[in-house]
Protein backbone atom coordinates (compact mmCIF):
# COMPACT_ATOMS: atom_id res chain seq x y z
CA UNK A 1 0.00 0.00 0.00
CA UNK A 2 1.38 3.36 -1.00
CA UNK A 3 0.91 6.06 1.61
CA UNK A 4 2.65 9.15 2.98
CA UNK A 5 5.77 8.85 5.13
CA UNK A 6 5.62 10.22 8.67
CA UNK A 7 7.63 13.38 9.26
CA UNK A 8 8.51 12.74 12.90
CA UNK A 9 11.53 13.30 15.18
CA UNK A 10 11.95 12.88 18.93
CA UNK A 11 10.80 15.72 21.19
CA UNK A 12 9.10 17.90 18.59
CA UNK A 13 7.21 20.93 19.84
CA UNK A 14 4.15 19.99 17.78
CA UNK A 15 2.84 16.96 15.91
CA UNK A 16 -0.19 17.44 13.66
CA UNK A 17 -2.31 14.34 13.11
CA UNK A 18 -4.53 14.16 10.04
CA UNK A 19 -7.32 11.64 9.62
CA UNK A 20 -5.86 9.80 6.61
CA UNK A 21 -4.15 10.81 3.36
CA UNK A 22 -6.24 11.54 0.29
CA UNK A 23 -5.49 9.56 -2.85
CA UNK A 24 -4.38 12.79 -4.54
CA UNK A 25 -1.90 13.53 -1.71
CA UNK A 26 -0.43 10.04 -1.97
CA UNK A 27 -0.20 10.38 -5.76
CA UNK A 28 2.01 13.47 -5.44
CA UNK A 29 3.69 12.16 -2.27
CA UNK A 30 2.92 15.13 -0.02
CA UNK A 31 0.62 16.01 2.88
CA UNK A 32 -2.49 18.15 2.37
CA UNK A 33 -2.00 18.40 -1.40
CA UNK A 34 -5.72 18.47 -2.25
CA UNK A 35 -6.76 21.56 -4.20
CA UNK A 36 -9.35 22.70 -1.66
CA UNK A 37 -7.27 21.98 1.44
CA UNK A 38 -6.42 25.11 3.43
CA UNK A 39 -3.81 23.46 5.66
CA UNK A 40 -0.67 25.19 4.38
CA UNK A 41 -2.00 28.78 4.24
CA UNK A 42 -3.59 28.28 7.70
CA UNK A 43 -0.30 27.03 9.17
CA UNK A 44 1.42 30.25 8.12
CA UNK A 45 -1.43 32.75 8.58
CA UNK A 46 -2.18 31.26 12.01
CA UNK A 47 1.43 31.83 13.08
CA UNK A 48 2.30 28.16 13.56
CA UNK A 49 5.20 28.49 11.08
CA UNK A 50 7.14 31.73 10.47
CA UNK A 51 7.11 31.64 6.67
CA UNK A 52 4.71 30.50 3.96
CA UNK A 53 5.32 27.27 2.09
CA UNK A 54 3.10 24.65 0.50
CA UNK A 55 2.75 20.92 0.21
CA UNK A 56 5.74 20.56 -2.16
CA UNK A 57 7.92 21.51 0.82
CA UNK A 58 5.97 19.57 3.47
CA UNK A 59 9.20 18.03 4.84
CA UNK A 60 10.32 21.51 5.90
CA UNK A 61 7.92 21.42 8.87
CA UNK A 62 10.68 19.45 10.63
CA UNK A 63 12.88 22.61 10.56
CA UNK A 64 10.28 24.30 12.75
CA UNK A 65 10.03 21.40 15.21
CA UNK A 66 6.71 20.26 13.74
CA UNK A 67 5.80 16.71 12.75
CA UNK A 68 3.12 15.30 10.46
CA UNK A 69 1.38 11.94 10.58
CA UNK A 70 -2.09 10.45 10.18
CA UNK A 71 -4.41 8.44 12.39
CA UNK A 72 -5.02 6.05 9.48
CA UNK A 73 -2.33 5.55 6.84
CA UNK A 74 -4.64 3.99 4.24
CA UNK A 75 -5.42 6.56 1.52
CA UNK A 76 -9.03 7.03 0.42
CA UNK A 77 -11.01 9.48 -1.68
CA UNK A 78 -13.00 10.49 1.40
CA UNK A 79 -13.14 9.61 5.11
CA UNK A 80 -16.46 7.81 4.62
CA UNK A 81 -14.49 4.98 2.96
CA UNK A 82 -12.63 4.25 6.21
CA UNK A 83 -13.70 1.20 8.19
CA UNK A 84 -13.84 0.56 11.93
CA UNK A 85 -10.78 -1.69 11.62
CA UNK A 86 -8.79 1.16 10.00
CA UNK A 87 -9.44 3.35 13.03
CA UNK A 88 -8.80 0.54 15.52
CA UNK A 89 -5.41 -0.20 13.97
CA UNK A 90 -4.67 3.52 13.63
CA UNK A 91 -5.29 4.13 17.35
CA UNK A 92 -2.68 1.53 18.29
CA UNK A 93 -0.08 2.70 15.79
CA UNK A 94 -0.56 6.40 16.58
CA UNK A 95 -0.33 5.73 20.34
CA UNK A 96 3.00 3.97 19.79
CA UNK A 97 4.31 6.89 17.71
CA UNK A 98 3.28 9.50 20.30
CA UNK A 99 4.83 7.46 23.09
CA UNK A 100 8.05 7.06 21.12
CA UNK A 101 8.42 10.62 19.83
CA UNK A 102 6.98 12.47 22.88
CA UNK A 103 5.92 15.73 21.21
CA UNK A 104 5.06 18.66 23.51
CA UNK A 105 1.74 19.38 21.77
CA UNK A 106 -0.43 17.12 19.59
CA UNK A 107 -2.94 18.78 17.27
CA UNK A 108 -5.66 16.75 15.58
CA UNK A 109 -6.70 18.13 12.19
CA UNK A 110 -10.45 17.67 12.51
CA UNK A 111 -12.88 16.63 15.21
CA UNK A 112 -13.52 13.27 13.54
CA UNK A 113 -9.81 12.45 13.80
CA UNK A 114 -9.68 13.08 17.55
CA UNK A 115 -13.06 11.50 18.25
CA UNK A 116 -12.04 8.33 16.41
CA UNK A 117 -8.75 8.28 18.33
CA UNK A 118 -10.14 9.08 21.79
CA UNK A 119 -13.42 7.25 21.12
CA UNK A 120 -15.51 10.04 22.60
CA UNK A 121 -17.04 13.35 21.53
CA UNK A 122 -15.03 16.54 21.89
CA UNK A 123 -15.16 20.29 21.29
CA UNK A 124 -12.63 22.26 19.26
CA UNK A 125 -9.66 23.67 21.15
CA UNK A 126 -7.46 22.50 24.01
CA UNK A 127 -8.53 19.19 25.55
CA UNK A 128 -8.36 18.52 29.30
CA UNK A 129 -6.47 15.24 28.94
CA UNK A 130 -2.79 14.98 28.18
CA UNK A 131 -1.59 12.41 25.69
CA UNK A 132 1.74 10.85 26.69
CA UNK A 133 2.55 14.10 28.48
CA UNK A 134 1.54 16.30 25.52
CA UNK A 135 -1.15 18.99 25.47
CA UNK A 136 -3.87 18.18 22.94
CA UNK A 137 -5.55 20.65 20.57
CA UNK A 138 -8.43 19.78 18.22
CA UNK A 139 -8.54 21.91 15.06
CA UNK A 140 -11.43 22.23 12.61
CA UNK A 141 -10.52 20.08 9.61
CA UNK A 142 -8.70 22.01 6.88
CA UNK A 143 -10.25 19.75 4.24
CA UNK A 144 -12.07 21.55 1.45
CA UNK A 145 -15.09 19.40 2.36
CA UNK A 146 -15.35 21.10 5.77
CA UNK A 147 -17.91 23.89 5.60
CA UNK A 148 -16.46 25.85 8.55
CA UNK A 149 -15.40 29.30 7.43
CA UNK A 150 -11.80 30.31 6.93
CA UNK A 151 -12.04 32.82 9.78
CA UNK A 152 -13.09 30.15 12.29
CA UNK A 153 -10.29 27.80 11.17
CA UNK A 154 -7.73 30.59 11.33
CA UNK A 155 -8.73 31.48 14.91
CA UNK A 156 -8.00 27.90 15.96
CA UNK A 157 -4.62 27.87 14.20
CA UNK A 158 -3.76 31.11 16.05
CA UNK A 159 -4.77 29.57 19.38
CA UNK A 160 -2.69 26.50 18.55
CA UNK A 161 0.34 28.71 17.77
CA UNK A 162 -0.14 30.48 21.13
CA UNK A 163 -0.38 27.17 22.98
CA UNK A 164 2.79 25.84 21.33
CA UNK A 165 4.73 29.01 22.11
CA UNK A 166 3.49 29.02 25.74
CA UNK A 167 4.51 25.36 26.23
CA UNK A 168 7.96 26.06 24.73
CA UNK A 169 8.47 29.07 27.04
CA UNK A 170 7.46 26.97 30.06
CA UNK A 171 9.88 24.24 29.00
CA UNK A 172 12.70 26.76 28.52
CA UNK A 173 11.99 28.24 31.96
CA UNK A 174 12.25 24.75 33.47
CA UNK A 175 15.52 24.20 31.62
CA UNK A 176 14.37 21.40 29.27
Amino acid sequence: MRTLPDHLRKGMKLVIVGCNPSESSVRVGHYYAGRGNQFWPMLYEGGVVPEPFDYHDDKRVIEFGIGLTDLVKRPTRGVEELKREDFAEGRIVLSQKLEEFTPHVVAFNGKLTYEQFAQRKCKFGIQKELLYGARVYVLPSTSGANAAGKHQKLQHFRKLAQLVSRIEKERDARGH
